[in-house]
């Protein structure tokens, strides 16, 4: 993806440390004009959703928009449901997916491309309380490397 027509709005971190991301797939999203202008403002949230199929459709809870200043009546719910747009095969598939290996969807982040509000889905599986400590460690171990080559580069 170029520079130019990318700009990240909402990143979940949170994801990264609660599961191993297998895929990762990008959805557009179903938004009102409102909810555009504030998102494009950078006034959205992912930390707590989740995503389901229903129906044949991919759905967003606990999405969070903030309202729109100057949007006053046509400014929707901040946590409306929103429906994500993808193609049939590709839900097909993820929902095969889901139903037999314990997989569940998250979204990664919200980002404008071009002009367009798109959401990268991550096709998730949970960790346990040990794979997170390992990843805690890890952080640990790379945190101190840095720090010791920061320290050994300074007597140099």
């Amino acid at each position: 993806m170029s520079k130019e027509n990318f700009k990240l709005i909402a990143n979940n971190k949170k994801a990264y440390f609660d599961f191993f991301i297998d895929e990762k797939y990008e959805a557009g999203i179903s938004l009102h004009g409102t909810e555009v202008k504030s998102v494009r403002m950078g006034k959205c949230s992912i930390k707590e959703s989740f995503i389901r199929i229903e129906n044949g459709e991919v759905i967003v809870y606990n999405m969070h928009i903030s309202p729109y200043e100057k949007g006053n009546i046509f400014n929707k719910d901040p946590l409306r449901v929103k429906k994500l747009l993808m193609h049939k095969q590709e839900i097909n598939k993820i929902a095969g997916q889901i139903s037999q290996k314990g997989y569940t969807l998250v979204p990664l982040q919200v980002y404008i491309k071009g002009n367009l509000v798109k959401v990268e889905i991550g096709l998730a599986r949970g960790k346990k309380l040990y794979d997170k400590r390992q990843d805690i460690a890890k952080k640990d171990q790379r945190r101190e490397a840095e720090k010791n080559f920061k320290v050994s580069n300074l007597y140099h």
